[in-house]
């Protein structure tokens, strides 16, 4: 049986140039196949159905649902890729029965109130007088980066993952290239969306032409994930929020209010980028108060009269 740490080098290789997974999909895998190889003390254990089984215990004490579901998800997928080049006879998976009682967690929303403080704050933090130029600019990105967010329902790592060229502001369009490579378009119909875009792109256009991002931070380089957070948590405190508020949250509730207006769920999943409409659902878990208007206004029991 050859090796299995280089197994596992090889199959990042694989997934690296080959699949062409995007690295954080790919750091994943490698935490999760390091730790695999971590827990077994000769290669050999490694490829016996019994100890896999007995390691995916393992993780069920030590891990959530949700993590075990992921880290069994690498297993499988390292050994269907070895079965299918022919190094293992036989994959040891083909016969474990694995099940998961895995809570369902309803996605978390902003109150309209609280979006309408937090975009106010943004907004008065743009328009004030005295400030430097630092400041300036970085409060015209700030309410761009929070109107893009909000208004295309794009999660946080493909906003700062966008470029110079994705982005067309004449003809009011975003591509995205979303998770697993794959590419969508979403358009902004919005016209205070698209003046903050402009007004953002007219500032930084010398660091997004060398940067060749579309968000860009103080420096001039790629805007990070975790400064939008920072951001967003600031003006969150600057309107006094009581809610700690993410920047995934800005996508459900984008989702939910669509579906809330009555928009079909596939457009919605169209939208935001999402592979099978059972993710999208989890969206209509949330909509209690487009049900009560609903069944208060059609309830067929409202037709009984006694």
């Amino acid at each position: 049986m050859n090796n299995l740490r280089q197994l596992i080098e090889d199959y990042m290789e694989f997934c690296h140039y080959q699949k062409n997974l995007n690295q954080k999909t790919i750091n994943a895998y490698r935490i999760d196949l390091g730790q695999y190889y971590g827990h077994m003390k000769e290669d050999d254990m490694a490829f016996k159905r019994n100890y896999i089984t007995n390691y995916i215990t393992y993780l069920h004490k030590r891990y959530k649902p949700k993590s075990v579901k992921r880290k069994v998800a690498s297993l499988k997928a390292f050994f269907s890729y070895w079965e299918y080049e022919e190094i293992l006879p036989e994959n040891p998976f083909s016969k474990i029965k694995v099940k998961f009682q895995e809570s369902s967690l309803l996605p978390r929303t902003i109150p309209t109130g609280s979006l309408q403080k937090l975009f106010q704050a943004a907004y008065e933090n743009r328009e004030a007088e005295g400030v430097s130029e630092y400041q300036e600019k970085s409060a015209v990105r700030d309410v761009a980066v929070l109107e893009l967010l909000f208004s295309t329902g794009l999660r946080v790592s493909e906003l700062c993952s966008l470029k110079c060229r994705d982005i067309d502001l004449e003809q009011g369009s975003v591509r995205i290239y979303g998770k697993g490579s794959k590419e969508r378009i979403v358009l902004l119909t919005n016209v205070q969306v698209l003046n903050a875009l402009v007004a953002y792109q007219k500032l930084f256009q010398k660091d997004i032409r060398e940067e060749g991002f579309f968000f860009c931070n103080r420096l001039g380089n790629r805007l990070s994930e975790q400064s939008v957070r920072f951001m967003i948590n600031r003006y969150a405190d600057t309107a006094r929020l009581t809610e700690h508020i993410t920047p995934h949250m800005f996508q459900h509730t984008f989702a939910t209010l669509l579906l809330e207006e009555d928009v079909d769920i596939r457009y919605i999943q169209q939208i935001l980028g999402h592979s099978s409409i059972i993710t999208t659902q989890i969206y209509t878990h949330v909509t209690a108060y487009k049900q009560r208007d609903i069944l208060m206004a059609k309830n067929p029991r409202n037709k009984l009269r006694f």
